[in-house]
């Protein structure tokens, strides 16, 4: 679908586009949200941290339980309710196009991953979002997703 199709569609459904700042806030509460989880799960080896240095190790040892953490919850959340629980607390939610429903679980799960690459590559999918005229993001281009209003 090209922007004049999508934008028609909202109209028609009576949907707005969701804030670039209430995205963004969404995304700091579901970040702290999940380093919270992380620190939680792993308290004994957290607790034991004398400096930063230590904390610092100890963090990137676990990197790619986090990553994967991270798929697992976007990939979860966003099949089962169209938004995570940060968005949810924004009252905004993800919509798959064309048919505008709650995205497939193939469609979440792409979302999630190419979100991990998006930070990867200094979180430029996530700026792409502010320029974007529909505010999709890297990984709303790749799911073929919107992010709206609740």
């Amino acid at each position: 679908m090209n922007q004049e199709e999508i934008e028609r569609l909202l109209h028609r459904e009576e949907l707005r586009l969701a804030s670039v700042s209430k995205r963004a806030t969404a995304f700091f509460l579901d970040e702290f949200l999940l380093s919270l989880l992380l620190v939680i799960s792993l308290w004994d080896a957290f607790s034991q941290v004398e400096n930063t240095l230590q904390l610092v190790a100890l963090s990137q040892q676990f990197t790619l339980e986090y990553i994967f953490l991270k798929i697992i919850y976007q990939t979860f959340f966003v099949f089962m309710y169209g938004a995570t629980l940060g968005k949810m607390m924004m009252r905004i939610r993800i919509v798959e196009l064309p048919n505008l429903h709650t995205p497939s679980f193939f469609s979440a799960l792409n979302r999630a991953v190419v979100r991990i690459f998006s930070e990867m590559f200094f979180y430029l999918g996530f700026f792409w979002a502010v320029m974007d005229p529909l505010r999709r993001a890297w990984h709303d281009l790749s799911a073929k997703t919107l992010v709206i209003e609740s």
